[in-house]
């Protein structure tokens, strides 16, 4: 055999070595905490692991479920390396010094809203009525803080709130307050499925926040991990938008039959795109809208003066291509 014909040959049996050593190497297991109890909310998630797409990027995911506040503490003890949360919940225990940050967006647009079976025009309408809500936390709490100072009405001289944890739709409907801060994907899909007339106030005005997404730490930010999570996840989002029958029926054995309906999740699907993921991929956020966000947790108190937005989330990792 000629020298030129082995080196070709040797170089040959090189690559196909390298190929199936690839093919074969052992996936990374990533573990993914999501919120509460599995839930059609998670569909993107659940679509990106039954259709392989995490398999794609080398991964194994575990899920992981339970409340936020559970999570974020195995997040920064390493037991999990992502947390599907509100971008709340970064901003706050960033601020307290924890080295999280928000990386893909779920929803464009935070689900939030303050409903209501009898007539509610404008957040005017609130003074002097009873607010429901799950607590003084979050992103429900925060955009109604938002909204009631934009209105010029104050917590507990005008307004009334209830801290009543997630009975929301049972405390409308029984009358235990006039109204409540509630999800337009899930609450009040429940009342109009049911044949109620519900009223709605739009948040978004005095708190245009993007609504719950993924979470990890700054040291999994050093490496490809987060880059790869973030890939299949905005795919796993692309699917969704695309063909939401679909997806429910993919996502559906994992969040079983009490888990949520197929019309939550058409109404789930217009939150999670926007003019800006039309031009710069699925997942990601759109600074003004967290600029704005920020300031507004600036003035109720809840960030010090001077905190930035940019320190809080990044659209570093997300494929523009995936849209």
């Amino acid at each position: 055999m000629k020298p030129a014909a082995l080196l070709a040959l040797l170089a040959l049996g090189t690559a196909s070595a390298q190929t199936t050593a690839s093919q074969t190497a052992p996936a990374r297991t990533v573990a993914i905490g999501l919120g509460y109890i599995p839930n059609v909310q998670f569909t993107p998630f659940y679509v990106a692991d039954k259709l392989g797409y995490f398999r794609a990027e080398g991964l194994n995911v575990r899920f992981q479920h339970g409340y936020v506040s559970e999570l974020m503490p195995l997040l920064l003890q390493g037991k999990l390396d992502f947390i599907v949360g509100d971008p709340e919940d970064a901003i706050f225990a960033r601020n307290q010094g924890a080295p999280v940050r928000y990386v893909m967006a779920m929803y464009q647009k935070l689900p939030v809203t303050v409903f209501s079976t009898k007539p509610l025009g404008t957040a005017a309408d609130l003074k002097g009525k009873t607010v429901g809500l799950p607590g003084t936390f979050g992103s429900s709490y925060a955009a109604l803080r938002a909204v009631l100072d934009d209105a010029g009405l104050q917590e507990g001289r005008d307004v009334r709130l209830a801290s009543i944890g997630f009975t929301q739709l049972d405390a409308v409907r029984a009358g235990r307050v006039d109204a409540a801060v509630g999800f337009v994907n899930n609450e009040v899909v429940q009342l109009r499925t049911s044949g109620t007339r519900v009223y709605t106030l739009d948040v978004t005005a005095s708190y245009p926040m993007v609504g719950s997404g993924l979470i990890t730490t700054d040291k999994t930010l050093t490496g490809d991990l987060a880059r790869r999570v973030v890939r299949a996840s905005q795919r796993g989002l692309k699917f969704t938008v695309t063909d939401p029958a679909r997806a429910f029926r993919v996502a559906q054995p994992v969040f079983g039959t009490g888990g949520g309906s197929l019309d939550v999740l058409r109404a789930s699907v217009p939150l999670m795109q926007s003019a800006y993921t039309r031009a710069n991929g699925l997942g990601a956020s759109d600074p003004a809208a967290w600029t704005k966000a920020v300031a507004a947790l600036v003035r109720q108190g809840s960030l010090p003066a001077g905190a930035r937005a940019t320190n809080f989330y990044t659209n570093s990792l997300v494929s523009k291509t995936v849209r």
